[in-house]
């Protein structure tokens, strides 16, 4: 009866285990994934049609170590609005059976979509929107933030200066939570530096004119006017900073987030001496310049900004953390791409924490001047390199409920 018995639980041991492996496997050895992004508004040159690139770049990147492996991708325009992301997220989700959803710029777009996408079997790997709370509050286990944060953005940005003597700030703040949450970091960072802050002004989003705004932060005589605003405010307010004469006015500017693209739409002559963070830059080392000419022939002459990046080595990192699990079942993806360090040519050596946060350098570059500048699109110089274990925030101070039980 006894050897009956044993018999038994072993025959029911190598059933479950057969069962356990091919629930694991992937199915029909085919991979979705879907770009979820701008393809149309004004992050379309910074995320879009950029993004949807650096994604099929990662896929044949991936292919060529996974030959057995197929992988489809499929993309969406979010339209910047939040119950339509959360709409096309919901679809991919329940019927067209996507995998992973990529990308997805703009934080409250994402917040929306974190929260369609958590509990499923959905991955969401996040590169293009700025807010913490997606590994904060929000965390959720289905849930990778590649590139940057508020935090982080702020945080370098703030410090660098601060240290450099550049003390006393004022900021020029779009008036929605992505704005507040940029100025609350960075004016954390200046009090505990004993630093200060002479002024704030808020400004809707879309705003054309910013004579008034700018007219108070020249007569505050803050060293750093700071901008935390974003695409085409921050490009706009940058443009007529200069026609006001801030810089030459012995101010500086610092924009709590800028990307290459926004570089280009305002050119040198009026962003030149502009301080801004970043986990990215094109022009880098001889990895990321191989990088910018492959994503620079499907894009026509254009380099990649840290975001498509952020697409791409996310990408990349779902794909082969997906073959290792053998699953596409989101949340055991993520979880192996916690256990997997990351690796690729933009990035380098990373991780991703249990919060989902990925941790990489980020860097504070200063934009060139005209005559410094070699040629399109050479649009920064180095300035300081922050560390990974410094450069994001602290586990422990952002709430987040996974972490907290470890």
């Amino acid at each position: 009866m006894n050897r009956m018995k044993v018999l038994l639980l072993a025959g029911t041991a190598i059933a479950l285990a057969t069962l356990n492996t091919a629930q694991a496997e992937i199915p029909n050895k085919s991979i979705k994934v879907g770009v979820l992004t701008d393809l149309s508004g004004f992050a379309a040159d910074s995320t879009g049609p950029g993004s949807v690139v650096a994604a099929k770049l990662a896929i044949e990147d991936f292919k060529a170590e996974k030959p057995g492996l197929n992988v489809e991708l499929i993309q969406a325009d979010h339209q910047n609005k939040a119950d339509i992301g959360a709409a096309l997220a919901k679809r991919w989700v329940e019927v067209d059976k996507v995998d992973v959803i990529l990308d997805v710029p703009f934080s409250s777009v994402a917040l929306a979509v974190q929260e369609v996408v958590r509990g499923t079997k959905t991955a969401f790997v996040a590169s293009g929107p700025g807010t913490s709370l997606l590994t904060g509050e929000k965390c959720s286990p289905n849930t990778v933030h590649w590139t940057y944060d508020t935090w982080a953005l702020a945080h370098g940005t703030a410090l660098a200066l601060l240290r450099a003597k550049k003390d006393t700030w004022f900021f020029l703040t779009a008036d929605y939570a992505f704005g507040h949450a940029l100025e609350k970091d960075a004016v954390d960072v200046i009090k505990a530096e004993n630093g200060k802050v002479l002024g704030t002004v808020r400004h809707p989003t879309g705003t054309s004119d910013f004579s008034s705004f700018l007219l108070q932060a020249q007569s505050s005589k803050a060293k750093i006017v700071a901008l935390a605003n974003a695409v085409g405010d921050t490009v706009n307010s940058v443009k007529q900073a200069s026609e006001f004469g801030l810089q030459a006015g012995g101010q500086e500017l610092a924009a709590l987030l800028m990307q290459l693209s926004d570089v280009n739409a305002i050119g040198l002559k009026d962003a030149k001496g502009l301080y801004l963070t970043e986990g990215f830059y094109w022009d880098t080392n001889e990895g990321t310049r191989k990088f910018a000419d492959r994503f620079a022939a499907q894009t026509s002459g254009r380099r990649p900004t840290a975001n498509q990046a952020g697409v791409y080595a996310g990408t990349l990192h779902y794909l082969r953390a997906a073959a290792a699990a053998d699953t596409t079942d989101g949340q055991a993806v993520v979880v192996k791409m916690k256990e997997l360090p990351s690796k690729d040519p933009l990035f380098g050596d990373g991780k991703v924490r249990i919060d989902g946060r990925h941790i990489h350098n980020m860097y504070l570059f200063q934009v060139k001047t005209p005559e410094e500048s070699k040629g399109p699109w050479d649009f920064y110089k180095l300035i300081e390199t922050i560390p990974a274990a410094e450069a994001f925030r602290p586990i422990e101070q952002g709430n987040c409920a996974m972490a907290m039980k470890k």
